[in-house]
């Protein structure tokens, strides 16, 4: 049997160590849009991972979207190599972070320790799980420096905007090749006792309605978009969304809400632009032309990305036959495929055995309700042994004061101990 004693207790002599790099990493603020502070924190990641032995490199995802002068896209690799061959085991975590929005009571970059919780904006998703999986590795290579095969740490770019300057990058150029990577472990923040098999399928789309600019008083004279846009979302309250939720999956997706399909109206900009905040004139009289939103609608397993496609523009023709003057149209920003690992791979088992044994209880197995990147390993890099294993609560992310919990920071950290030693020490079991 493994000895799991000195690597809990080598993680334990970490707290503090854990706590500091957490709150250092929140003070990064990391916001994307735009794509703020990534070579900063690619600096500090670096330096900190050289330190403990990492052999590392900036990666700059020239050219994908959002890459500029201004806001280049970096990502970092290190890689830690045993002194025996085997198998290597890749923790990739984003370092990107949401808008803060309003309601916040603490400091959003101010990585406040209070209760045993660290506040700040990525305290939760992911910045409390990237420390954890470093703490795991440092500990783990000083507890068993006699290890085969390899451990890699990524900290990418872009996964709260699709993962292309990140993930999607680095494994269109072979970083994830099954090759030189075997099992991934993603920790997004699914609860220490959890492992997420995968998740839920994306299309986001664009929707424009239009009409004809007239002046406002004679809005007869013309043809107002919004109107026409307030039918769209007519349709889809009366039809789209009631189909929708009579759908259920067999996926073991949380929270129990995502078990049917959803359709969030994530913007909507109608007639004139938004005036600049110190503009202290009237508007124009004016009848809009043109109403645009975009959806972001989430599918199940059980549907196809084409009968989601048909779905939304069967509504549209539908208003088009029988609307005067109706006339639309529909762009594709973007679309994801539903992605599961399954529960007898390689990389599930090890970490349900880590989790019985450091949590004391079998793992529950779920699906997340939004894509992460996991779905460009297993499309891009065709690595299916790929799973999402972290520390925090879902709900907690993108939301005011999230936090993340330094116990369940560091029991996760001993449960992905655990899996290296189970990886890379297969002599000791």
């Amino acid at each position: 049997m493994l000895d799991r004693t000195s690597l809990s207790q080598a993680i334990d002599a970490r707290r503090d160590d854990l706590i500091a790099l957490t709150q250092d990493l929140i003070r990064i603020p990391t916001l994307n849009p735009p794509g703020r502070d990534y070579r900063a924190i690619c600096e500090y990641l670096d330096a900190r991972l050289s330190a403990a032995g990492f052999e590392t490199e900036l990666i700059r995802a020239t050219g994908t979207p959002g890459d500029s002068e201004t806001y280049p896209r970096w990502n970092i690799v290190a890689r830690r190599s045993g002194r025996h061959p085997g198998d290597c085991v890749h923790f990739n975590s984003h370092t990107d972070v949401v808008e803060v929005g309003r309601g916040w009571t603490t400091d959003p970059f101010g990585g406040e320790l209070r209760d045993g919780r660290i506040y700040g904006r990525g305290a939760c998703d992911m910045k409390g799980g990237l420390a954890a999986s470093i703490i795991a590795a440092e500990a783990f290579v000083a507890t068993h420096p006699d290890f085969a095969g390899h451990i890699e740490i990524s900290c990418t770019a872009d996964e709260e905007s699709g993962g292309y300057g990140g993930v999607a990058y680095l494994a269109e150029k072979g970083w994830f090749d099954p090759a030189r990577v075997q099992h991934v472990i993603i920790p997004e923040p699914l609860d220490k006792d959890r492992i997420c098999l995968g998740h839920r399928g994306g299309w986001w789309a664009e929707i424009e309605t239009r009409g004809e600019i007239a002046h406002g008083s004679m809005p007869f004279l013309g043809d107002c978009a919004v109107r026409h846009m307030g039918a769209v979302l007519r349709e889809f309250e009366d039809k789209l969304y009631p189909a929708m939720a009579a759908r259920r999956t067999e996926m073991p997706v949380v929270p129990e809400g995502a078990r049917s399909s959803t359709m969030n109206i994530n913007s909507i900009h109608g007639g004139q632009p938004e005036n600049a905040p110190d503009f202290t004139g009237l508007p124009a009289h004016c009848v809009p032309d043109s109403c645009r939103i975009v959806i972001d609608r989430r599918f199940l397993v059980e549907e196809s990305l084409e009968e989601v496609r048909a779905e939304v523009t069967a509504l549209l023709e539908g208003l088009k036959a029988t609307r005067p003057d109706f006339d639309y149209e529909l762009t594709e920003i973007n679309s994801v495929l539903p992605s599961m690992t399954e529960r007898d791979a390689p990389v599930v088992r090890t970490v349900a055995r880590a989790i019985e044994d450091v949590i004391g209880k079998p793992p529950e197995y779920v699906a997340s309700p939004g894509t992460y990147d996991q779905k460009h390993i297993d499309r891009i890099g065709r690595l299916k042994n790929c799973i999402a294993y972290g520390p925090g609560i879902l709900e907690l992310a993108h939301k005011p004061d999230e936090y993340v919990g330094v116990d369940d920071m560091l029991d996760s950290a001993k449960v992905m101990g655990a899996a290296l030693q189970t990886l890379l020490l297969p002599a000791a079991d």
